[in-house]
Order: structure tokens, then sequence, then C-alpha cells
């Protein structure tokens, strides 16, 4: 794995050794990925989703009440069939940022199922106004 600055955003992007079919946006900025969610190794989180996927740190995504925040996005291929991020919530647990690892590998939304255990932690988020 790989870790860049990329600073005309003042974002770090992690890439893997291999690349994997779709992409995942972690929120760490006011509530994700702070102390305000107590007990989550918030870097050992993102290294390993990094680990099967590349993994853009964002700022905030305007969904605090949901800290930590997880969108995976689904590869162009899926995206052109119909597929759309899943976007998940509550993400604090190390078991489900290993189903998330896990469905990413197996190709994440529009080529494999979401894991029916990852039900629990998809939301809508609200529109935003434009």
């Amino acid at each position: 794995m790989t870790s860049r600055q990329r600073p005309e955003e003042g974002r770090t992007e992690h890439t893997p050794a291999h690349p994997a079919p779709c992409r995942i946006v972690i929120c760490r900025d006011c509530c994700c990925g702070s102390p305000k969610v107590t007990g989550v190794d918030h870097a050992r989180q993102a290294a390993r989703l990094a680990e099967n996927a590349p993994v853009r740190i964002s700022a905030c995504l305007d969904v605090c009440d949901q800290a930590n925040v997880v969108v995976v996005q689904p590869s162009a291929a899926a995206r052109a069939a119909g597929a759309r991020p899943v976007w998940l919530g509550l993400v604090n647990d190390p078991d489900a940022t290993e189903d998330i690892a896990a469905w990413v590998r197996a190709g994440g939304p529009g080529i494999a199922p979401c894991p029916d255990i990852l039900d629990l932690y998809v939301f809508t988020p609200p529109r935003r106004a434009r």
C-alpha cells in the first residue's frame, strides 16, 4: 500500500498494491475519525480498508449523526450498469470494517450483493441544497 498527500485538496489517498474494482471514501473531519467516536482505532480502520481498495479520506460529509461514515463507490463499469454508491454509517466496530473489506474484495456495489449484516449500517444521506 502506498500513501500520498494530495496538496490541492488537503487529503491523503491510500492506494493498495493491486487495483480494486471499487473505491472507498471515509469521512474524517469534525466527528468521524475523531475522539468524539470513542473506542475506534480510526487509523487502523482506514488502513484495513485501504488494503482492499483505494481509499480517499474526505472532509465532513455532513452526516455527523452517522459517524463513522464509509461510502463504497462502485467501479466505473458497475456504475455504468446502474450501481450507485452505498453509504454506511455508525461503522464503529472492527467486525463491520472486516465485512466491508470482504464485500469490496468480492467486487462491491453492482458486482457482489451487499452482505445482509451490512444492511444494519446502510443509510440514505440527505440531499444537499444545490
